[in-house]
């Protein structure tokens, strides 16, 4: 039965890095010399890696989401004690074609045989989203890939879900949002999203404005808010 709130749904638009690809895959893939620093190393990268997009924002110092990706690493590592700078390289290779999660190319399809939009809404650099997509083998099941270097700004901006609205010729309230990232999904239903904040691993809401519409556990869950 479709949720009220997605009753009249045009597109669902997705966060990519920890919503559609894991994070923590690069380490998982390139990480063994870390021994047990690895998940340390990947959480405290994951970490600063947001931390340096909201600071930059915040600070009218804009670098794209490859350069803040590679800052946030370099102090990852340096926290732990380790200098190897082939290390550095071989996670950063691994980051762009980062494993997708398992349900996403099944919750993808059904969306757009449903005929719904389907389109990813990140801090990623256009260069880095076409690789993960490719990757991960996603093209067929995605419509469009839209980065905020196109306005130059990260989330949790409003001029970034803007962007959705704009490229998309969809009416806010009839763009469905998905994120695992509690801070994103409460941003975008502050701008006014209908928000399913993909709640995967158990994580605390976040006490901040914007009333999410549902809460899932998995995509599995995504197409059932649409009647799909």
């Amino acid at each position: 039965m479709t949720h009220p709130a997605f009753a009249d749904i045009g597109a669902c638009v997705f966060d990519a890095y920890g919503t559609l690809f894991d994070v923590h895959s690069a380490v998982g893939r390139a990480g063994k010399s870390l021994g047990d620093k690895a998940d340390s190393v990947s959480a405290l990268w994951r970490q600063k890696q947001l931390e340096y997009t909201w600071l930059r924002s915040l600070m009218g110092a804009h670098a794209d989401f490859w350069q803040v990706t590679g800052e946030g690493l370099t102090y990852a590592l340096a926290s732990h004690g380790v200098d190897d700078s082939d290390l550095h390289a071989r996670l950063m290779n691994q980051y762009m074609g980062l494993d997708a999660y398992p349900d996403v190319a099944d919750c993808l399809g059904r969306l757009r045989g449903g005929g719904k939009k389907t389109a990813i809404l990140s801090n990623g650099t256009p260069k880095m989203l076409q690789a993960a997509i490719e990757s991960a083998k996603l093209g067929e099941q995605l419509d469009h890939a839209f980065s905020i270097e196109d306005v130059g700004i990260y989330k949790p901006d409003s001029r970034v879900y803007q962007l959705a609205v704009d490229r998309l010729g969809i009416e806010r309230d009839r763009i469905c949002f998905v994120s695992t990232n509690a801070w994103d999904a409460s941003a975008a239903a502050n701008f006014g999203f209908h928000v399913a904040w993909m709640n995967r691993f158990g994580k605390e809401p976040e006490r901040l404005p914007g009333e999410l519409s549902a809460v899932i556990s998995s995509l599995e869950d995504l197409p059932g808010l649409l009647g799909l």
